[in-house]
C-alpha cells in the first residue's frame, strides 16, 4: 500500500512527510540521482525498517542526507555547524569539496562522531554524508531539521528507481510507504563517493557523475583510485560503502555486455538463453542489419552515446527492458575514459547480478 501525491511541493505534503519521519516511518523521496527510501538517521528502529523493507544486509552502510543551510546574504555557506553532529576531523580539503559540489551528487566519507548510530554505518567508525540537490529533497530535509538516511528506494540489489512509479512497482502490496513524486531524476545514477576518513588523502570508492578530473580542476585535490600503488597496501582498510558489492543494480533478465563490433559473438556466447534478445546500440552506430544469429530474434534498442545522457536514462532503460519479456539483454561496453566510469560500474555490477537467480548473487 502506498500513499502518493501529485503536488509534492505543497507545504502540506512536505509537512506530512516530516511528521512520518519523526514518527519513525519511511518516506520515499526524489533526489537528483535516484529516489531514496528515507528514515530518521537518529532512530534505530526506523533504520531497521529500511534494512527489512529492502532485504539489505545489516553491515551494508547507509548515507546520511543533510539540508544545505539557508544562505541569506552569505557569499559562502558555512557547512561546519551542519556537519558537526555527524563527522569529526573536517579537513581543509573536505571543506573545499563541500563548497565546490554541495548540494549535489557527491558523497563524502568521514570519521564519524561518537553519537552516530552504528546501525547506519554498518558497524564502522566512518559515516557517509551528502546534501542532495533536488528541490523537494532539500525542502524535506530543511523542514525535518535533521539527518535522513536514504538508500535507493528498491529491493536490495535490484535496479535503482528514477521515478515515483518505479518505487510503487517495487513496494506496492509489500510496504506502507509515503512517496513524494518529484518527476524523473536528472542524474540517474548514484552519487560519486570519496573517502576522506584517512585524513591525508581522498580516495574514490564509487564513480559517478562527478569525476576525479572535475574535482582536480575545481578544487586542486587529487583523488586517488583504490588500485593505485600508493594506497594498495591499505586498500583492505577502506570503508565499505553503498553500491560496492559485486552484484548490484540488477534486472531479472540476464544482462551481458559486448565489445565493439562483437554482437554476433555475444549472441553465440550464451547458448543457454532462449531466442528473444534486446540489443542496445549506440545512436551513433549504424544498424546491426538482418544478418543475425540464425536461432535468435533480436531487436535493436537505441541508446545515447553521450555518457551524461545515458546515465540519466540507464536505469529507466533496464527497467523497461526487464518488463518486456526478453530472454537476454545485451549492452555495448562503454568507451574508455573516466566520464564513463559511473555507467561502466553500474553495468558491470548489473551484469554480474542479473538473471532469475540474481537475488542469490546480491550478497556475493
Amino acid at each position: 500500500m502506498s500513499s502518493d501525491s501529485s503536488s509534492p511541493q505543497s507545504s502540506m505534503v512536505i509537512n506530512e512527510a516530516v511528521k512520518t519521519l519523526r514518527e519513525g516511518g519511511l518516506v520515499a523521496f526524489p533526489t537528483e540521482t535516484v529516489y531514496g527510501l528515507g528514515a530518521d538517521a537518529k532512530n534505530p528502529d526506523a533504520i531497521k525498517k529500511i534494512f527489512t523493507a529492502k532485504g539489505r544486509p545489516s553491515n551494508h552502510p547507509l548515507i546520511v542526507h543533510l539540508a544545505a543551510p539557508d544562505q541569506f546574504d552569505q557569499a559562502q555557506i558555512d557547512w561546519v555547524p551542519v556537519l558537526a553532529p555527524w563527522a569529526r576531523d573536517l579537513s581543509e580539503d573536505a571543506l573545499k569539496l563541500i563548497n565546490a559540489f554541495w548540494p549535489g551528487p557527491l558523497t563524502l566519507v568521514f570519521k564519524k562522531d561518537k553519537s552516530v548510530l552504528t546501525e547506519l554505518t554498518g558497524g564502522q567508525d566512518t559515516v557517509a554524508i551528502r546534501a542532495p540537490a533536488h528541490q523537494i529533497a532539500q525542502e524535506l530535509l530543511r523542514k525535518f531539521n535533521g539527518g535522513v538516511v536514504a538508500p535507493s528506494a528498491n529491493r536490495f540489489g535490484k535496479v535503482s528507481p528514477t521515478s515515483a512509479a518505479d518505487v510503487r512497482n517495487e513496494f506496492e502490496g509489500i510496504l506502507e510507504l509515503m512517496i513524494l513524486d518529484g518527476g524523473d531524476c536528472e542524474v540517474g545514477i548514484e552519487s560519486t563517493i570519496i573517502d576522506l576518513s584517512s585524513g591525508d588523502r581522498a580516495v574514490l570508492l564509487r564513480p559517478g557523475l562527478i569525476t576525479p578530473s572535475e574535482i582536480l580542476a575545481k578544487t586542486g585535490i587529487k583523488v586517488h583510485l583504490p588500485g593505485e600503488s600508493s594506497i594498495s597496501d591499505e586498500a583492505a582498510d577502506l570503508p565499505r560503502v553503498s553500491g560496492s558489492l559485486r552484484a548490484h543494480y540488477a534486472p531479472n533478465t540476464p544482462l551481458r555486455m559486448y565489445a565493439p563490433g562483437m554482437v554476433l559473438d555475444a549472441l553465440s556466447e550464451f547458448p543457454d538463453t532462449k531466442s528473444r534478445v534486446a540489443v542496445a546500440v549506440w545512436d551513433s552506430d549504424s544498424s546491426l542489419g538482418d544478418d543475425g544469429h540464425p536461432s535468435v530474434y533480436f531487436e535493436e534498442v537505441i541508446i545515447p552515446s553521450d555518457s551524461v545522457t545515458l546515465a540519466s536514462r540507464l536505469y529507466r532503460s533496464l527497467r523497461d527492458l526487464d518488463q518486456q519479456g526478453w530472454d537476454l539483454i545485451l549492452f555495448p561496453e562503454p568507451p574508455a575514459g573516466e566520464e564513463w566510469d559511473g555507467v561502466r560500474d553500474r553495468l558491470q555490477r548489473a551484469s554480474f547480478g542479473s538473471g532469475p537467480s540474481s537475488s542469490s548473487h546480491a550478497n556475493s
